[in-house]
């Protein structure tokens, strides 16, 4: 059996922590590994690492693929060009293995944003599954549902039999799925045979089938000419909700969908009066609510059910029955080209991460971390020059070919279109005070000649 993990979302409603280049799958709000790595570990408990692929976008990339290697050597990653949802990243994962293995094979799809128990019911439910996903059905997982949410996708199922899909109902289409006890969550987890998937593809949604036959996923890439023409479709428009073939099978593994700050405070552990203090709070009188501090000192006063969430440069505050609403904020931010939406202050990387600190017209300051044996790429900028200062550490910086040595207090100036590159091959972490001036400064001004990353 092949595991694929789904792990291209933007995680929009957990807004401010999750951001467009930094979604919640790469986050640790609940664990102490993120929510891919636990994925992943967890899937490797019954599948072989090296049969679990994980398909992301490009931009997610270089992330994904630190993240995993600290939980498996050599992680399969199929790389999106473009994010085109669910049906689209599934497709191409089963091309994959047609390409590298065969037909016949299964394929259990997980989503990277779930917290389940990897225990013996679940390895018992995949077991049962896997026999109707050789007799060449689609298995979903329904989930029992304990109150009447509007942010998850339903099923109706006798018998085994998946009668209908509801994508999100209102509020009180969902309290009449409660009282009714055929109807259950959709867990987002799918279990079937390739050749299975392939059929309905080309039954269902022929625009996908014939890009699919086009494309080759050559050295675990994807060609962008090919892959813009999937239309932006989930696999349940596009396949559950048409299909003649679907089992559905009860899954009773702790399965939680951590898709919202509510559910993140439902899975929290709570004080003795039903609140969620993460980091820096300070709280007089509240109830059943959730704040959470990445930077500052929160102080609260007689909050009731509300959830606060702080970053370096983003607060957001509101009901907690609200929470399924913050999609709507990020995608405000996103119409207006607002970066708060995109990146946080903190950006990681495969070398390590850097802070922003200060900007302004025609300036930004950074501190740059590198970790030990790591170093950035060789390149150059078009329109900005920077000027570096070790704080702390050993730098080596190549410049135009020459190599430089700089310990604590000791600087250099980096000129627009020099060819240059930040290193760190000693034992000790190094942080570098950047100051960046141009009239364009943006990580889109790179030119990259050689990359350890494979960037370049």
């Amino acid at each position: 059996m092949f595991g694929v993990i789904l792990a291209g979302g933007s995680g929009s409603r957990l807004w401010p922590l999750s951001r467009e280049l930094y979604p919640k799958q790469l986050l640790n709000i609940c664990t102490e590994k993120s929510l891919l790595q636990s994925t992943f570990e967890g899937l490797s408990h019954f599948i072989p690492a090296e049969n679990i692929i994980s398909v992301t976008n490009i931009k997610h990339f270089s992330n994904i693929k630190m993240q995993l290697e600290k939980v498996h050597g050599n992680p399969v990653i199929l790389s999106e060009p473009v994010s085109k949802n669910t049906a689209p990243a599934i497709a191409l994962s089963a091309k994959y293995i047609i390409e590298n293995y065969n037909a016949d094979e299964i394929i259990l799809v997980f989503p990277s944003d779930l917290m389940m128990e990897y225990n013996q019911n679940l390895y018992d439910t995949i077991s049962e599954a896997q026999k109707f996903a050789k007799e060449g059905k689609i298995v979903t997982f329904g989930i029992k549902p304990d109150y009447p949410e509007t942010g998850f996708g339903y099923i109706h199922s006798e018998n085994n039999i998946v009668k209908s899909f509801t994508e999100k109902p209102d509020l009180e289409t969902a309290r009449k799925y409660l009282e009714n006890p055929d109807y259950y969550w959709n867990s987002g987890i799918f279990m079937f045979k390739v050749s299975t998937i392939i059929e309905e593809f080309e039954k269902y949604s022929p625009e996908i089938s014939k890009v699919i036959r086009n494309i080759r996923c050559a050295d675990n890439t994807v060609p962008f000419t090919e892959f813009d023409k999937m239309p932006s479709i989930s696999i349940d428009y596009a396949i559950m909700e048409k299909s003649d073939r679907l089992a559905m099978l009860e899954l009773n593994s702790g399965w939680k969908d951590l898709g919202s700050w509510k559910s993140i405070y439902e899975v929290s552990p709570k004080d003795e009066n039903n609140n969620v203090f993460v980091g820096k709070v300070l709280d007089k009188g509240s109830k059943n609510s959730f704040v959470y501090s990445s930077s500052k000192l929160v102080a609260t006063i007689g909050l009731e059910d509300t959830v606060i969430v702080e970053t370096e440069d983003a607060i957001l505050a509101c009901k907690k029955d609200k929470t399924q609403e913050v999609k709507q904020v990020y995608e405000t931010l996103k119409q207006q080209h607002d970066d708060t939406q995109k990146v946080h202050k903190t950006v990681y990387r495969p070398w390590g991460f850097y802070t922003v600190i200060a900007e302004g017209q025609g300036f930004q300051t950074k501190i740059i971390h590198v970790n030990p044996g790591h170093k950035l790429s060789v390149q150059s900028h078009n329109h900005r020059s920077e000027h570096w200062v070790v704080l702390s550490g050993t730098a080596k910086v190549v410049l135009e070919g020459k190599e430089h040595i700089l310990s604590p207090g000791h600087s250099i100036d980096i000129a627009v279109k020099a060819i240059h590159s930040l290193q760190n091959p000693y034992d000790e972490d190094i942080e570098v005070i950047e100051v960046q001036k141009g009239d364009i400064l943006s990580e889109d001004d790179i030119i990259r000649y050689e990359d350890m990353y494979g960037r370049a």
